[in-house]
């Protein structure tokens, strides 16, 4: 970026451009983003960082919004996609059908102890 960048815009295609005061282009490159035939094969360093794997497949080099490759937003924070409230309700729900399970197997398990005993 030069030294004489006021603005840097990114379009959705990737075009990164450096302008001046008077918003003329000085400087512009295209990004380029990765895509993998098996992104589930990447293998996850931590800090959102993955690696390329034997199944993920060699990187495919394309433009921001070709070939199945995602598009760049600039000015946009990316959220979570996870909503703690309906993920602590199902934690408590699942927690609730294994105590419940837990129980049934106790007590047939001792309806079986009963069983035995009375056979003898």
């Amino acid at each position: 970026i030069p030294d004489d960048a006021t603005v840097v815009e990114i379009d959705s295609g990737g075009m990164l451009s450096a302008l001046n005061q008077e918003g003329e282009i000085i400087a512009s490159t295209q990004l380029t983003l990765h895509t993998f035939v098996n992104p589930a094969g990447l293998k996850a360093e931590g800090g959102n960082l993955f690696t390329p794997t034997e199944a993920s497949g060699d990187p495919v080099e394309t433009d921001p919004g070709t070939e199945g490759a995602g598009t760049v937003a600039q000015y946009f924070l990316e959220s979570s996609n996870v909503d703690v409230t309906e993920e602590m309700v199902d934690l408590i729900t699942t927690q609730r059908a294994f105590e419940a399970n837990s129980r049934s197997i106790s007590t047939a398990d001792q309806l079986l102890e009963i069983a035995n005993q009375l056979v003898r």
